[in-house]
């Protein structure tokens, strides 16, 4: 069924005659307010304004059913065939090399057993995929520490109940709990830990922590410096007293790990024996060099080939003349190193191309898609939506909207919703 349904909408010669999804009415503002209102209070999202400008739309973006499907089987298929592509990476080490992990993180995945990494739990990872004049394509994965829980849980409840009909597409945050409680015992504790300078990072670990706890499982906010390791079993020491945890989530991006003390990390990685979501795997899959190791590895990664955009490394090709591609470093994120030539000043092209051509094992070269807009009350807005799978399940959505073709650090959050009967026109809402 997904290969069926990939070569009907993933072809290169295929180009798309009406985009998949709807634009809902913007909800009025006083219920919108409370909708903000109650994510700042109860849920956990404190950055619901960033200056003057809200960081959320007040009107969903709404897809059919079959289309929602088809996104979740894509994305099934994506997270099982870069399991199986770890897998095989951790055996062979000199791969391990092209993916530009600092080099303390390298040395951690180094040595004979791949089985002596410290176990996961709870695997959770969001695909995000972009609607093209050729179909749908994903731009990456965000296999490592993946974000949006609280948009994609709770901002999409509270706003399907403004529009008659739809749904939310999964309560990922819910999903996430209970696979997490089906793997420990009634009562279990768990770690959250993140960069405690960002508080984008913090309200993540804090929602996720309420979920946990809605779960029977106690949870605790953790700085990364508490962990004390005894034997590979991780435990936090607060006041004289010590904890023993029995999982640790890891909201902390594996190349960040490299700048604290290693004994407050490095269990994390191997030889821990504390179960850790998400495990030391995803911070291969999380480099955006991943692709260029694919022809080495026994998976076909079919699903991959066919939905991401061709991917090399940027001394294989001509990406300073050619407009065609554009660059992204290994471990970019929210759209911060993504560079062409075509979105820049000459100025800032030339600083950044600099750092490409000094440093090109640090990079890679994607080819460009061009990505449709949406028309929105705000103007032609370009959609992504994050596809999330927990231990292989799609389980819930993430929408951001972006005045520009690259989603990043200015996008806005939209509720991403499901409408099991209604294939076109306006949607109205209460």
């Amino acid at each position: 069924m997904i290969a069926a349904q990939l070569k009907l909408v993933v072809d290169p010669n295929h180009r798309a005659q009406s985009p998949p999804w709807r634009v809902g009415d913007a909800i009025a503002p006083n219920d919108f307010e409370a909708i903000r209102r109650r994510l700042m209070l109860d849920h956990c999202k404190w950055d619901v304004q960033v200056g003057d400008i809200s960081t959320l739309a007040p009107f969903a973006l709404i897809l059919r059913h079959d289309i929602w499907r088809q996104l979740a089987e894509f994305a099934e298929a994506l997270f099982a065939e870069m399991e199986e592509a770890e897998k095989e990476l951790l055996t062979q080490p000199k791969l391990i090399d092209r993916l530009a992990l600092p080099r303390r993180l390298k040395r951690a995945f180094a040595g004979e057993y791949a089985d002596e990494l410290t176990p996961g739990i709870a695997r959770v990872a969001r695909f995000d995929f972009h609607w093209t004049d050729e179909g749908w394509r994903t731009s990456e994965v965000n296999s490592d520490v993946p974000g949006g829980f609280c948009e994609a849980s709770s901002l999409s409840q509270m706003m399907a109940s403004h529009y008659p009909g739809a749904t939310d597409a999964g309560d990922v945050a819910d999903a996430w709990a209970v696979a997490m409680a089906r793997k420990l015992q009634p009562g279990a504790t768990a770690g959250l830990v993140c960069a405690v300078g960002y508080m984008e990072d913090q309200q993540v670990t804090a929602y996720l922590a309420k979920c946990l706890e809605r779960r029977g499982i106690r949870a605790h906010l953790v700085r990364a410096t508490e962990l004390v390791w005894d034997r590979g079993r991780a435990l936090i020491v607060r006041g004289g007293q010590k904890t023993q945890l029995d999982a640790i989530v890891r909201f902390y991006q594996g190349e960040w790990l490299v700048h604290l003390p290693s004994q407050c990390w490095r269990c994390m990685i191997r030889s821990g024996r504390t179960p850790v979501c998400n495990p030391p795997s995803a911070i291969l899959s999380e480099s955006k060099r991943f692709p260029l190791v694919w022809d080495e590895l026994g998976v076909p990664m079919s699903t991959w080939r066919k939905l991401l955009p061709e991917s090399r490394d940027p001394r294989e090709v001509n990406w300073r003349k050619d407009p065609g591609w554009l660059l992204k470093s290994a471990f970019c994120n929210n759209g911060d190193d993504v560079i062409c030539r075509a979105w820049l000043t000459p100025r800032d092209w030339q600083r950044a191309s600099f750092w490409a051509r000094l440093r090109p094992s640090q990079w890679v070269a994607q080819r460009r898609f061009k990505s449709v807009a949406a028309e929105t009350a705000m103007g032609p807005m370009y959609p992504c939506v994050g596809v999330y799978v927990v231990d292989g399940q799609a389980a819930g959505a993430y929408g951001r909207l972006s005045a520009g073709p690259v989603i990043n650090y200015s996008a806005i959050d939209v509720a991403i919703l499901v409408d099991p009967g209604n294939s076109g026109g306006s949607t109205q809402h209460e």
